[in-house]
């Protein structure tokens, strides 16, 4: 928990252990993010007037020194309302009782949304339906067509 733009970058081998160097993208550094606690809103009795348990978590994406700019552009791109005009996202979380667990779920959310917009996105490969196929379509579309034929009257009887 650092204060805004508090302390020097610091470099991606910090945070990755050495069996996960891979490909896998990095993560958030814990010192580049600033998290408050709040009152919660909703159900929870006296309880819920009295103690601020509700996580909010900000992270200003422009001044992370561990991405580049096209993982920056991506992150932006997959915050979406959640990214505002000072350049940070803001996550919020109030689904447990103590700050410790919500602190922890808004920090998991932030990292799935990292590791989302960072990774690889698969070209989708277009597929030809097959002869067999179109020809199953196009029976069941004469039987349908023959089926509602049936339910006309003939003419001249009506």
């Amino acid at each position: 928990m650092g204060f805004r733009g508090e302390g020097p970058p610091v470099p991606e081998e910090a945070f990755a252990s050495p069996e996960n160097r891979s490909n896998d993208p990095p993560g958030v550094p814990e010192n580049e993010l600033e998290i408050d606690f709040v009152r919660s809103s909703g159900p929870g009795g006296q309880n819920v007037n009295k103690t601020s348990t509700k996580a909010q978590l900000r992270w200003n994406v422009g001044r992370s020194g561990v991405f580049t700019e096209e993982q920056k552009a991506a992150i932006r791109a997959a915050a979406g309302n959640r990214l505002t005009k000072e350049d940070e996202i803001v996550i919020f979380d109030q689904s447990q009782r103590s700050q410790p667990q919500n602190r922890d779920a808004a920090v998991a959310r932030l990292q799935a949304l990292v590791a989302d917009a960072l990774a690889p996105k698969t070209e989708r490969v277009e597929t030809k339906v097959s002869r067999t196929e179109k020809q199953h379509r196009l029976e069941e579309k004469r039987r349908n067509a023959r089926k509602k034929l049936e339910r006309k009257f003939p003419k001249g009887e009506w």
